[in-house]
C-alpha cells in the first residue's frame, strides 16, 4: 500500500511542477518582462522621441543596394533596373539551368540601355543569344546589345552551369 502512496506522491508532485512551468509561461507571455515595455523603440506612457532600448539587431547586406537619389524630373538610375533569377529545368544531362529577367522599371517613363551588369567569369553550357547577353570580359556583361530597354520591358534568357551566378548592374545610360 506505501509503495502506491509514493508513486501517487511523485506523480502529484510531477503534475504540480509541471502546471506551474506551463502557468508561469503563460503568464510571462501576457505580463512581460522589462525590455518588453519598449513598444515600437519607444517606452510606454512617456513622451521619448528617441528609441530607448534597441533590441534588434540591424542586418546589413554584402552589396549595398544604389537607391535612386533624384528630384522630380531626373531620368533614371542603376535601381531602374532590376533583375530577378531562378531554377529551371536541368538539361538532359544533369547541369542544372537559371532563367534570368532583366527589366526596366523606372516610374518615369525612362528608356534605359548601355545597361552593364557585374557577372564574374559568367558562362554557359546553353547558348545564349549574344544581342540579348554577352560577357565582354571578365565581371562586364552587357545586355540587349546595348540597345534601350523600354520603360516596363524585359529580357529573358536562359543559362546552365553548376551554380547560379550573382547579376548586379554596374552601368546604365538613361535615354
Amino acid at each position: 500500500m506505501e509503495q502506491h502512496s509514493v508513486q501517487r506522491f511523485v506523480a502529484i508532485v510531477t503534475a504540480s511542477f509541471v502546471f506551474i512551468v506551463l502557468v508561469s509561461l503563460l503568464g510571462g507571455f501576457g505580463r512581460g518582462n522589462q525590455n518588453d515595455t519598449v513598444l515600437m523603440g519607444f517606452e510606454e506612457g512617456s513622451n521619448n522621441t528617441l528609441p530607448t532600448i534597441l533590441h534588434r539587431k540591424l542586418l546589413h547586406r554584402d552589396t549595398a543596394m544604389v537607391e535612386p537619389n533624384r528630384i522630380w524630373g531626373s531620368k533614371c538610375s542603376m535601381s531602374d533596373i532590376v533583375i530577378t533569377q531562378g531554377p529551371t529545368t536541368p538539361l538532359p544531362n544533369g547541369i542544372p539551368t537559371y532563367t534570368v529577367d532583366i527589366m526596366n522599371m523606372c516610374v518615369s517613363g525612362c528608356k534605359i540601355s548601355d545597361i552593364h551588369l557585374s557577372c564574374g567569369w559568367f558562362s554557359s553550357a546553353r547558348l545564349i543569344n549574344p544581342k540579348l547577353f554577352k560577357r565582354l570580359r571578365y565581371n562586364d556583361c552587357l545586355v540587349n546589345d546595348g540597345r534601350s530597354l523600354l520603360n516596363g520591358g524585359s529580357i529573358s534568357f536562359q543559362y546552365a552551369n553548376t551554380f547560379l551566378y550573382p547579376l548586379t548592374v554596374s552601368k546604365v545610360v538613361c535615354v
